[in-house]
C-alpha cells in the first residue's frame, strides 16, 4: 500500500491502522512506511528488519530521535477504522489509533515536510513493542546499531493526549508459584491442593497499598496486581502447581533490583521467579532540551505511569519525553479512539518546534 504523506495526520492515521500490525506481523506496515520514506530526498534511510530509520544529514550541532513503534496488541473486531463523534467530539476509532499509529503518522507528516529543521532529525519507526523487552525492535537498535540512536534529545509519539508525560514507570513482571501433590479429586486427602495454597497470595495482592511516589517535580503512582493465573491438570486431577503471574510497575526513582527485592518481601515464603524486568525513567524535564520542548509545544508536564521506550534513551543517556495524541486509558481498549484535535495539535507543536 502506498501512503500519502500530503494527506494530513488524520487521514494518515486512518490508513496506517488499516495496515493491520499485531505484534510480529509488522512486515507490511514497515515495508509502506519504508516506502513512502525512500521518496523523501532529504532523508537518509535504513531497514533494520522491520525497523525503518530515516535521518537528515545536515549538519546541525544538535540531533534530535523522534520515534514511535508500529505494532499494535491483537485487533478485537476493531478493524476497520472508522471516523465518529461522541458528544459533540471528532473521533478516529479503532485498533492502534490511540497506540500509536496517530504518533506515527505525526511524526511521517513532519519528516516528509520538514527538508531543513532547526535541528537533524533521526526518524525511527520501530516494531514488537507491546512484547517481550528482548523482542524489542527498539532495543534491538540499541545493542547491534548503536550509532543509529545517538541523538541529545528524544520524544516517542506515545499516547499522551497532546501534553508531554515525562519518563515512565518502570515494569516487573514475575512467576509467584506454589506446589502439591497430584492425587483424585474424589480422593482429595491422598494430595495436596497447590491451587488452594495460593489464596494467600491474592489476599496479599488484594490488600496491598500502592505507593504514590513523587519524582523530580511529578507523582507517579505505582501497581501491584496478578494478570494472569494457570493451574490445573484435569477437572479430575487435584493439582500439583499453580503459578500466579504478578505485574509491578514501579515509579522510577526504584531501581530495577530494588523493585524485585520489593516484591520478594511482599510475597516472601513463595516461590517467585522473575520473567522480565524493564528499568523506568526519571522525568528529564530539567534539562535545556525539554524545557525549551514544553515552551514551544505549549504543554502541561505529567508522569507517565506505564512503561515506554524513553527508559531506553535515558539507559543511553540522553533526555527523553513522551508526546503524542490519544488518551492513555483507552489504549489496547476495544473502544481505542483518539480526538482528532488532538492529531492535529501534536503536528502543529511538533512542526512549531522544529522550525522555531
Amino acid at each position: 500500500m502506498l501512503l500519502d504523506l500530503t494527506a494530513g495526520p488524520v487521514e494518515l492515521t486512518r490508513a496506517l491502522c488499516d495496515i493491520e500490525s499485531v505484534s510480529g506481523n509488522e512486515r507490511a506496515l514497515a515495508d509502506a512506511v519504508e516506502q513512502a520514506v525512500r521518496a523523501l530526498p532529504h532523508l537518509t534511510v535504513t531497514r533494520v528488519g522491520n525497523n525503518v530509520i530515516a535521518r537528515t544529514t545536515l549538519g546541525r550541532a544538535t540531533r534530535v530521535a523522534i520515534a514511535g513503534h508500529i505494532d499494535t496488541v491483537p485487533v478485537n473486531d476493531n478493524l476497520p477504522a472508522r471516523f465518529e463523534t461522541i458528544g459533540g467530539v471528532d473521533y478516529l476509532w479503532g485498533r492502534g489509533t490511540v497506540d500509536m499509529k496517530a504518533g506515527v503518522a505525526v511524526q511521517l507528516v513532519a519528516a516528509a515536510a520538514l527538508s531543513d529543521p532547526r535541528y537533524d532529525i533521526t526518524w525511527l519507526w520501530y516494531d514488537n513493542e507491546e512484547v517481550a523487552s528482548e523482542l524489542n525492535g527498539l532495543r534491538r537498535l540499541s545493542v547491534d546499531r548503536p550509532e543509529l540512536l545517538r541523538a541529545d534529545f528524544a520524544i516517542l509519539g506515545e499516547p499522551s493526549q497532546a501534553q508531554v508525560e515525562g519518563g515512565c514507570n518502570g515494569t516487573l513482571r514475575v512467576d509467584v508459584r506454589t506446589t502439591g501433590v497430584r492425587a483424585h479429586s474424589a480422593r482429595p486427602w491422598a494430595g495436596d491442593n497447590a491451587i488452594h495454597h495460593a489464596a494467600p497470595i491474592l489476599q496479599r495482592l488484594s490488600g496491598y497499598e500502592a505507593r504514590e511516589v513523587e519524582v523530580d517535580g511529578l507523582v507517579y503512582r505505582e501497581a501491584l496486581n496478578a494478570v494472569l493465573i494457570r493451574g490445573g491438570v484435569a477437572t479430575n486431577v487435584i493439582p500439583d502447581e499453580c503459578v500466579v503471574h504478578v505485574n509491578y510497575r514501579f515509579a522510577p526513582s526504584r531501581s530495577g533490583h530494588e523493585a524485585i527485592e520489593h516484591v520478594n518481601d511482599v510475597f516472601d515464603g513463595f516461590d517467585v521467579t522473575v520473567a522480565d524486568l524493564a528499568e523506568g525513567a526519571r522525568p528529564g524535564l530539567d534539562t535545556p532540551f525539554a524545557r525549551e520542548f514544553l515552551d514551544s509545544v505549549g504543554a502541561v508536564a505529567r508522569p507517565k505511569y506505564g512503561w515506554t521506550d524513553v527508559a531506553r534513551f535515558a539507559a543511553l543517556g540522553i533526555p527523553a519525553v513522551n508526546y503524542g495524541p490519544g488518551d492513555p486509558t483507552k489504549a489496547h481498549a476495544d473502544d481505542e479512539r483518539v480526538a482528532l484535535s488532538e492529531i492535529v495539535a501534536c503536528e502543529q507543536g511538533l512542526r512549531r518546534w522544529l522550525t522555531a
